[in-house]
């Protein structure tokens, strides 16, 4: 769940709702998405988590894909477990795992105002057996850690019984004789600290875990949370450091790895700040590490792609202004543009409707595809990549219904044959790019918070325009017409066939083609809108100005220069314009803010 529907949307609910309730409601519906077939397809789509190889960390052996980790404590019950592995974590701690199941519906105790969640010394566990059967269906793609309670006896069958599915072991027991040979983290609240025996505990455990107290303020908890971690480096502790909770903000995590930190663990901050605090944090620290990525010499090509779609759509936008009727579809109708004027002179009106609005449509895409490949691909961004390849394929596979119109021109095969090539070069040169985006964003200031209902505004436009593709595309195979093309026709479709029975064929060829071209757009908007919003991304937000208007001004204009003003004609195009300057009034600041102080 990223966090423009988590704030947006489902926050608000939430917290009207009881801790127990709100938290089993949000795991249970997210981990049924992630269970469905290619439901951990589409958690990807909408969040785009992955982590670069640069912000890797391997200790003791193990590979942690980002040093960002889950505390059980968000979890204890397992219910999301199969979202979780799916939203960016570079590791996944489970429990306290208990011997016997312990449930308790008043937990935990949630403070909205204050921001604080009393989770209590009373464990919520599921018990040791129904862990070890979710461990053996769960497939998660970074490690999984164990957090043991109980007794000492109780700890070491524990061990023995969780062992085959875990990577570590966390536990507050300092004088356990371990019968593994995984790594063995000893909790320790960050109060105690200055009070260990460090000698002792770089001969026994693995690492230690700064553990937060139950009843210690956020501000007061990450600054002994840092005093802890300079203690113990100037102390000489060698070993992995971990800590728990502490995090509001990628700030609070960046000031703890910087501080010596080798691995930090979410806790509350996770739920009060929203789903998109881990992703938001691999993206800045990916900025400390390579703030000016290497350029890729081929994104040239995805540029000259771009290009040559808004040469087509001026000359597209050129034919619609003047003759509308070029000769090949003279030569197919049989007949001269002269006589359907004659006939009906609205059907060259709605002919160069549909034209225009196609024409506007590949402008807007094609300044998006060159934005697109001038400042992501250059930059080695996958993203970028993988928009401009999704949108370009479903512009190509266009022309089967271009086909299936019983009418097929030899120019939009003739633009087609240009355009593969141009498209097939720029795919392979750059197929093994796998750069992931960088933020300035570290704080959650109102800037931030404001972006997200532009972003919500922005993604809701997307959809639109992939819907509106689907439906006109839906519309030309079947009926062609609406109720209100008709009543702008002043002609029913028998008559049309009557006169000239290729004209309709004509005609729905040219909505094949906008509907397609809309269909490609949407998913441009679409993409953009939900992997694109990092802080400082300025080119993020004139992309989607500047490719914005040539279809929205084409687009209204030629329905007012034709006379075809139907309000609930044009009602999804005033929707789309709400939207679109909704999306940028509240997206402006955050995309172009510097970096947080």
């Amino acid at each position: 769940m990223p966090d423009w529907s988590y704030h947006g949307l489902f926050k608000p609910i939430l917290s009207r709702l009881s801790p127990y309730q709100s938290r089993e409601f949000i795991h249970r519906g997210m981990n049924l998405v992630a269970s469905i077939p290619g439901g951990k397809h589409f958690i990807h789509f909408l969040g785009r988590e992955e982590s670069s190889e640069l912000i890797k960390t391997e200790i003791h052996s193990v590979i942690y894909p980002n040093p960002i980790g889950l505390s059980g404590k968000v979890d204890p019950l397992l219910t999301g477990s199969n979202a979780f592995s799916n939203l960016g974590f570079g590791f996944i701690e489970i429990g306290p795992v208990t011997k016997v199941p312990t449930k308790d519906p008043s937990l935990p105790i949630v403070d909205w105002q204050k921001q604080q969640i009393d989770f209590s010394s009373n464990y919520e566990s599921i018990g040791v057996e129904k862990t070890v059967q979710k461990l053996k269906k769960w497939k998660p793609i970074q490690p999984v850690w164990a957090r043991l309670a109980g007794m000492s006896e109780e700890q070491q069958d524990l061990i023995t019984k969780l062992d085959p599915y875990v990577t570590a072991f966390v536990t507050s027991t300092p004088n356990l004789q371990w019968t593994t040979n995984r790594p063995v983290y000893l909790a320790v609240p960050v109060y105690e600290i200055k009070n260990l025996s460090l000698e002792r505990i770089q001969s026994t455990c693995s690492g230690i875990v700064i553990d937060e107290p139950l009843d210690m303020a956020k501000d007061n908890y990450l600054r002994k949370l840092l005093d802890s971690i300079h203690y113990l480096r100037k102390s000489g502790f060698t070993l992995p450091i971990i800590t728990v909770g502490g995090i509001y903000e990628p700030a609070n995590a960046l000031a703890l790895l910087d501080a010596g930190a080798d691995l930090v663990l979410l806790s509350e901050g996770y739920v009060f700040s929203g789903p998109g605090l881990t992703k938001r944090t691999s993206e800045a620290l990916l900025h400390q590490l390579q703030p000016h990525p290497p350029l890729h010499p081929a994104w040239i090509w995805y540029w000259l792609f771009g290009l040559s779609i808004v040469i087509g759509g001026l000359i597209a936008a050129l034919f619609s202004l003047t003759t509308i009727i070029l000769p090949y579809d003279e030569q197919f109708l049989g007949m001269q543009r002269e006589e359907i004027l004659l006939f009906n002179e609205r059907i060259l009106y709605f002919m160069a409707h549909d034209r225009m609005t196609l024409a506007g449509t590949m402008i807007s895409g094609g300044i998006v595809y060159m934005a697109l490949a001038r400042f992501g691909v250059r930059k080695q961004i996958l993203w970028t990549k993988q928009t401009i390849d999704l949108a370009a394929i479903l512009g190509f596979l266009g022309i089967f219904l271009f086909i299936g119109y019983g009418y097929f021109d030899w120019l939009h095969l003739l633009f087609w044959l240009i355009l593969l090539p141009i498209y097939l070069t720029g795919f392979i040169k750059t197929r093994h790019m796998k750069g992931t985006p960088t933020s300035l964003n570290t704080r959650n200031h109102p800037v931030w918070k404001h972006s997200l209902f532009g972003q919500l505004a922005f993604i809701i436009l997307g959809f639109s325009f992939v819907l509106g593709g689907i439906v006109i595309s839906l519309i030309g195979i079947t009926n062609v017409f609406v109720a209100t093309d008709i009543l702008y026709i002043c002609m029913p479709p028998e008559k049309l066939d009557l006169f000239n029975d290729k004209l309709i064929s004509v005609i729905a060829h040219d909505r094949a083609g906008f509907g397609s071209a809309l269909l490609s757009v949407g998913f441009l908007v679409l993409t953009i809108s939900l992997w694109g919003f990092q802080q400082g991304n300025k080119w993020v937000w004139w992309t989607l100005l500047i490719g914005g208007l040539p279809a929205f001004f084409v687009g209204i204009w030629i329905h007012f220069a034709i006379g075809y003003t139907t309000f609930i004609h044009l009602l999804p195009a005033y929707f789309a314009l709400c939207l679109f300057f909704i999306g940028l009034i509240m997206t402006y600041r955050f995309f172009h803010l510097g970096k947080d102080t």
